[in-house]
């Protein structure tokens, strides 16, 4: 254990605490913070010792581990799992999570003898009682998630670890290079990473990273939910306005976004009551209700948020009618709020037009290419650099397009969901461009195949 090591060890190990009353506060707001929290520290109760195997000697038999920490890294393992259950039959899967909206989407992978829990603390303690535990065939981190100690814990009990669908925004790089003495043992001694794109591939490669392919982004492998893009679709065919969404909108944005709307509308109120005045019109107002051209859909990215966004439209003054409430159709209302997990293809079916979350203030963005295999267009802003080479293959397909801002977004996502012809050309180009990418999932299940038939 090198010296930055050895301290990383110590702060690790004394922030235990911390981590604890930091997970009893978030449990107020979502439970499931709460639930087993003695597994992120490598303790285990009994129930979990029935589904261990009786026997450990065929790597085969042992368990594939894939590690997501939240809901996107569990979204793209859905997609990959899929195919290592065709590759490996029969395998049994060890799914770890950092995030509780992570661990509920992973419950739904689950099959029979699977075994789900948290990822440990990356103390050298929690690691060892972890990997002694379950003893992997292999780990396989999903995009990001590097920890120095389980990093080394793995390499020290000869579990082959890899980074897949691996991604390193240049900001992460430089991090990464301010702390090079902890972050560079850690990168190199991954067994194998499998990068999204070249650039990912060169950036990881300068921190130290073994590079053994470059085999695209798994969620372009994705296969919307037929079921929900149908009844999105259906809902979208009896709106009475074209529908634009708020996709995956991140804190700060909602309001932003009304700001820019409460300009533009009262812009819009003026213009057209003003008209209907000089054209003789007994009332204005009839003319002034049609200042609002489209239906606006929000779905924000995080569950915790859903009652706060909700406040806010109400204190907007704007009427709100909510997923978790709908029976049928939706209600109308001047927002649609879309406070539900696990629905997105629906979402997208709803929509005509996306404006992508994360995008408008600089959070890096989300991923579109669950829009794009939707077929629903969608307009950027300007921050786009987690997924960078996507947003920007996107842009030149004619899949999305950016513009500087909030007020400039707005306008042309209403212009495009205005307008039927460019709307559905623009649709066609999305789902082009999401088939046209595909093929990361059969490639990176057939590397781990590799790794664990050379074990």
């Amino acid at each position: 254990m090198n010296p930055a090591r050895a301290l990383y060890s110590v702060v690790t190990w004394g922030a235990q605490p911390l981590l604890r009353r930091k997970l009893r506060r978030r449990a107020r707001a979502e439970p499931g913070y709460g639930v087993a929290i003695g597994e992120r520290f490598g303790r285990y109760p009994a129930p979990i010792d029935s589904l261990m195997m009786h026997s450990s000697s065929d790597p085969l038999g042992r368990f594939v581990w894939i590690h997501a920490v939240s809901l996107g890294e569990t979204r793209a393992a859905a997609i990959l799992l899929a195919a290592l259950r065709e590759q490996l039959p029969g395998m049994r899967l060890l799914l770890t999570h950092g995030t509780a909206t992570g661990r509920a989407e992973g419950e739904k992978l689950l099959l029979p003898g699977d075994v789900q829990v948290w990822q440990p603390w990356d103390t050298p303690g929690a690691v060892a009682r972890f990997l002694r535990k379950f003893r992997p065939a292999i780990g396989i981190l999903m995009e990001t998630e590097v920890w120095p100690n389980l990093v080394a814990g793995c390499r020290k009990r000869g579990v082959p670890l890899v980074l897949a669908n691996a991604r390193l925004n240049a900001k992460s790089l430089r991090n990464a290079q301010r702390l090079a003495a902890l972050a560079r043992p850690a990168y190199s001694n991954l067994a194998a990473v499998w990068a999204q794109t070249e650039d990912d591939a060169q950036r990881l490669r300068a921190i130290g990273a073994r590079v053994a392919g470059v085999f695209g982004n798994l969620k372009f492998d994705v296969v919307p939910d037929a079921a929900q893009l149908a009844q999105g679709r259906s809902w979208r065919a009896q709106a009475q306005r074209p529908v634009v969404m708020l996709a995956s909108s991140r804190e700060g944005e909602e309001a932003l976004w009304l700001e820019n709307l409460k300009s533009k509308t009262a812009s819009a109120r003026v213009q057209l009551a003003q008209a209907a005045i000089n054209s003789g019109a007994s009332s204005a107002e009839p003319a002034a209700r049609t200042a609002h051209p489209v239906q606006w859909l929000v779905v924000p990215r995080h569950p915790q948020r859903f009652d706060e966004v909700h406040q806010q439209l109400l204190q907007a003054g704007l009427t709100v009618s909510r997923r978790s409430t709908w029976t049928g159709a939706p209600d109308a209302a001047d927002v649609w709020l879309g406070d539900s997990l696990g629905e997105m293809a629906l979402y997208y079916g709803l929509a005509h037009v996306a404006m992508l979350g994360g995008s408008f203030a600089p959070l890096g963005g989300q991923n579109l290419i669950e829009a794009a295999a939707c077929g629903c267009p969608v307009v950027l802003g300007p921050h786009t650099f987690n997924f960078a080479e996507a947003a920007e293959l996107a842009c030149a397909a004619g899949a999305a397009q950016r513009v500087p801002d909030m007020a400039a977004g707005i306008a042309q996502a209403t212009v495009l969901a205005l307008d039927p012809a460019a709307q559905a050309a623009a649709s066609e180009r999305a789902s082009r461009f999401s088939t046209g990418h595909r093929g990361a999932a059969q490639a990176t299940a057939q590397a781990v195949l590799g790794m664990v038939q050379r074990r």
